[in-house]
């Protein structure tokens, strides 16, 4: 049976912001114009994480990564690879020659100016460009990309939305950013307050943005959206503890939405975090948060 033909983009992707965007766009072009799957290859784990031995706190989970490349850019395969001892000693010839173009039928890669693989990441552009060229193999290195004389990284991008600075960050990014998670049952604070409400989890790594009240987005399983005014932090008006909650207040929305999945897309933080003398003040206050919502989305 012969296999499938991949033109497979390599990276973390973390975030998948407008850099990222450059490589999946080339080869979702090269794909359409060679009969082949459009795919990109990521991993479970950041690479520093088990190198360093030091968490690398991520923008996105890999299953969220996986969802952004293909609704943005057209990826049909997503393969996230473990990454593990054995991944990380495999050395970069191998790794191109038995796992890309050995198990996955690559034809054509795609990578970054600055992206470096294989054990010591001793793979470069440009010795992937030279090994294509002897195993008949296309190779493409798309050149940095740059919005407002900034260099586009997923480094930046966490230090913007760990400031709360999330109109920036999505500027870089390209999209909203996004969480994707199973709707938990909290302390129906929302029923309390007369707004129905999902409550989200960031997964363990995954970067959390400054704890704060963000005007926000919640898409449901059926492609429906709902504007929501998202509280992120500890809700120390409610609470005692310091375990971080995401909880989404949905305007316009009556229904029960436990244990589905939503998408939720975060776009501006409209204050930090606030402890408030009564639930009666911090009704008030998100009725007041609501208002600011609706505004900024019609101000799009």
């Amino acid at each position: 049976m012969e296999q499938t033909k991949r033109i497979i983009a390599l990276g973390f992707f973390d975030g998948v912001h407008l850099g990222h965007g450059a490589l999946l766009r080339r080869v979702s072009q090269l794909a359409a114009q060679r009969w082949a799957v459009p795919a990109a290859v990521t991993f479970d784990t950041h690479p520093t994480n088990l190198i360093l031995k030091s968490p690398m706190p991520l923008l996105t989970s890999p299953s969220d990564r996986a969802d952004l490349m293909m609704r943005y850019y057209g990826i049909r395969e997503v393969i996230i690879a473990h990454f593990d001892r054995r991944m990380m000693e495999l050395p970069w010839r191998e790794f191109v020659t038995d796992y890309l173009v050995g198990e996955h039928g690559a034809i054509h890669l795609v990578v970054g100016h600055d992206h470096h693989f294989g054990y010591r990441g001793e793979g470069t552009p440009e010795k992937l460009k030279a090994l294509c060229g002897e195993l008949g193999l296309g190779c493409d290195i798309i050149p940095k990309v740059e919005r407002d004389h900034v260099t586009i990284s997923s480094t930046y991008i966490r230090t913007l939305i760990a400031q709360g600075e999330l109109e920036l960050a999505n500027g870089f990014l390209g999209h909203p950013h996004t969480l994707t998670d199973t709707v938990a049952h909290g302390k129906k604070l929302g029923s309390t307050l007369g707004f129905p409400t999902v409550n989200l989890r960031f997964q363990p790594g995954v970067l959390v943005p400054a704890h704060g009240v963000y005007a926000a987005k919640v898409y449901f399983e059926n492609g429906d959206s709902r504007m929501a005014v998202t509280n992120i932090g500890v809700r120390p008006t409610v609470d005692d503890g310091d375990r971080v909650t995401v909880e989404g207040f949905i305007l316009d929305f009556d229904g029960d939405l436990y244990g589905k999945t939503v998408r939720m897309e975060l776009y501006k933080r409209l204050r930090g975090e606030e402890k408030f003398p009564s639930l009666e003040a911090l009704r008030a206050e998100v009725l007041r948060n609501a208002e600011q919502t609706r505004a900024y989305f019609r101000s799009l």
